[in-house]
């Protein structure tokens, strides 16, 4: 058997839960990152070697918004890499599982490349307004830095929720749960609009200014809402009595 194929048997079979996660990162990106993970496996890479492949596609498409002209061409282009990008990152925990590889330190890498990229990218859009599409409007100039805050506050908070479980899990000794809830579907397209991979979606109306100008402050307002949503959640979370 071929340690490719030994691999995505493997990892068919280790996947992390559902929950929480949206139908693009369910069957597009988490399967497309296991054939990444093992292409990777196969070449002998470290999951921390992922990660930074992962960063250098990633940051591929942060220059060309950035810097190309809004054209087809570029929109594919663009597209592409943070399409690559987004699958090698789930690739490098997939490695990480399937070799048992997995530290405090590959986590942190993931993590702080995940924040590294969202900034970056909502900045290479603010360029883009300015520089290609000819905004001058401070209100419009404002839009990629909101879309930017929320992101991040989203991100971030979801990352602190979870390792302030975690902590007090340890804290308190109670056992992690033995079995997440089933996924919900209904949850999992309601999620759609958060999911990074939508956004990377967004990049094939790059060509077209309305078009992706409009779907930009579509996917803002959704940040927005889920970010209020979710910041109430976790507090709540945080705050009840015996979590």
């Amino acid at each position: 058997m071929s340690q490719f194929g030994d691999a995505i048997r493997e990892l068919s079979t280790a996947q992390k839960s559902a929950k929480g996660v949206s139908l693009y990162s369910r069957y597009v990106n988490r399967p497309v990152g296991r054939v990444l993970a093992a292409a990777g496996y196969s070449l002998k890479l470290t999951p921390n070697q992922v990660t930074l492949i992962s960063a250098a596609v990633t940051f591929a498409g942060v220059v060309m918004t950035a810097t190309l002209r809004p054209s087809s061409a570029a929109a594919l282009g663009i597209f592409a890499a943070l399409f690559l990008g987004f699958a090698l990152d789930s690739a490098d925990g997939q490695l990480a599982r399937l070799t048992g590889a997995g530290s405090a330190a590959g986590e942190w890498l993931d993590h702080v490349v995940d924040c590294a990229k969202m900034l970056a990218l909502h900045m290479a859009v603010l360029v883009c307004f300015h520089r290609h599409f000819g905004f001058s409007d401070p209100v419009l100039l404002c839009v990629p830095i909101a879309f930017q805050f929320a992101a991040v506050m989203v991100f971030f908070g979801g990352i602190l929720t979870e390792q302030l479980k975690r902590a007090e899990r340890l804290r308190s000794g109670a056992a992690r749960p033995a079995s997440p809830a089933p996924a919900s579907t209904l949850r999992s397209v309601a999620l759609l609009p958060v999911d990074y991979g939508v956004f990377c979606a967004l990049f094939l109306l790059f060509g077209s200014q309305d078009l992706f100008v409009a779907g930009y402050c579509v996917l803002l307002a959704a940040h927005v809402l889920f970010m209020a949503g979710f910041l109430v959640k976790w507090y709540r979370e945080l705050s009840a009595p015996g979590r």
